[in-house]
């Protein structure tokens, strides 16, 4: 075959790889990173000079904001898988599905939640100033002298990283919203400059705008929290269930070099909060700082102990039994109103919060994730802080 046939050749083997893919891509369909030239329906080209549709072509993926880890969604199995010694009968196993999502690595701490007032302060009123402060009065006991936390927990540098307390369902909620702003401000004009500049508009489309920071769906802590990620190469049917976040009916570390030391902070029995000074203990009497024992195996630290969590989810004992089998939420009282329980007698209102997750003055069996609990969204304690969730708009990449 002559040279100049072979260019031939060539010349019409690129113009049928151009015409059959009309999107104008050289390897194969296009896909949400690489878009191509020109739409495949209508054949109109993207950023035209003159008009047209824009398309940000530098998008490469879901930006992750800060703290955030992926958590990849998949089937399991929600509920408790332990005796359900409060004779609740309000967390039976129902197996349901959960979108993939972002969840914060770590508790909000004080350092965290003192940036937010520090915000508020310089750019909103009093009023909203002195509405966001957490209750610093929930350490305060008859009975006991706990005084000093109630000046010195929540302020003092001591306990900058330690997960902040007393604030309530509504605090966490406003919490996320500012914080969802700020990020998104950051994210969209680092430095006060568009991050595309040559297109600065942040808006849905350029992908410089996150989701909303938000308390995750009760159904999202508990699938978090027990990570079965971390069994599905040897168990694909999750037969074998976690107690804990952990593997094992222990609460200690099984083997190792770490043998023996805690894996959570919690209450370990009547009156012992740490066990012995100087021997293999929990290290701590009341919360731990944030970043304090092993992370589960999506990267999520204290998932169990330290502080319980708020979630975003009204309570009713039948939630799993009533709630869609993907990603199933309850935010309000759609099948389950309240008029249907005794006033009198029971505290199931639309008020009533979820939290997760057991705490430093809790024992291990509220450790477990498939248990629940709940609160008036106004009222706050010395053992319920909270976490942020996100929903994730397609798999992150590497960047």
């Amino acid at each position: 075959m002559s040279t100049k046939l072979r260019l031939i050749l060539g010349v019409l083997s690129c113009v049928f790889l151009l015409t059959s893919c009309p999107s104008g891509l050289k390897n194969g369909n296009p896909n949400s990173l690489k878009v191509g030239k020109k739409s495949t329906v209508t054949g109109l080209a993207y950023n035209n000079k003159k008009g047209g549709f824009q398309v940000n072509k530098s998008y490469k993926g879901p930006i992750v904001g800060p703290n955030l880890v992926f958590i990849e969604g998949g089937r399991v199995t929600l509920g408790g898988g332990e005796e359900d010694v409060m004779k609740r009968n309000d967390n039976r196993q129902r197996t349901v599905t959960i979108q993939s999502f972002y969840m914060d690595e770590t508790e909000i701490s004080n350092l965290h939640y003192l940036e937010y007032l520090d915000a508020i302060k310089r750019d909103s009123t009093l009023n909203a100033y002195t509405a966001a402060l957490p209750d610093t009065t929930v350490w305060l006991d008859e009975l006991a002298f706990n005084d000093p936390y109630v000046t010195h927990y929540f302020r003092h540098p001591g306990f900058r990283m330690y997960p902040v307390v007393g604030v309530t369902w509504k605090q966490a909620n406003d919490y996320s919203a500012w914080r969802t702003a700020v990020v998104n401000k950051n994210v969209a004009f680092p430095k006060g400059k568009p991050r595309n500049r040559k297109n600065p508009i942040a808006n849905m489309e350029s992908g410089l705008i996150l989701p909303e920071y938000r308390l995750p769906t009760e159904a999202e802590w508990e699938y978090a929290a027990k990570a079965m990620i971390g069994t599905q190469q040897e168990d694909e049917n999750q037969e074998n269930q976690r107690i804990y976040p952990w593997d094992g009916p222990s609460m200690r570390q099984p083997f190792g070099r770490t043998r023996g030391q805690m894996l959570a902070n919690y209450k370990r029995g009547r009156g012992d909060y740490s066990g012995l000074a100087g021997r293999s203990n929990d290290g701590a009497m009341i919360t731990a700082e944030v970043y304090s024992y092993p992370a589960n195996d999506f990267g999520l630290y204290n998932m169990a102990g330290n502080v319980n969590e708020w979630t975003m989810d009204t309570y009713r004992p039948l939630t799993l039994d009533d709630a869609n089998d993907l990603n199933p939420a309850r935010r309000s009282e759609a099948q389950d109103p309240a008029k249907l329980y005794d006033k009198g007698n029971s505290l199931i209102n639309d008020n009533a919060k979820v939290y997760k997750g057991g705490s430093w003055a809790d024992g291990p069996y509220w450790l477990s994730p498939g248990t629940r609990r709940y609160l008036d969204k106004d009222a706050s304690s010395s053992t319920i802080g909270f976490r942020c969730a996100m929903f994730a708009p397609g798999k992150p990449t590497k960047r």
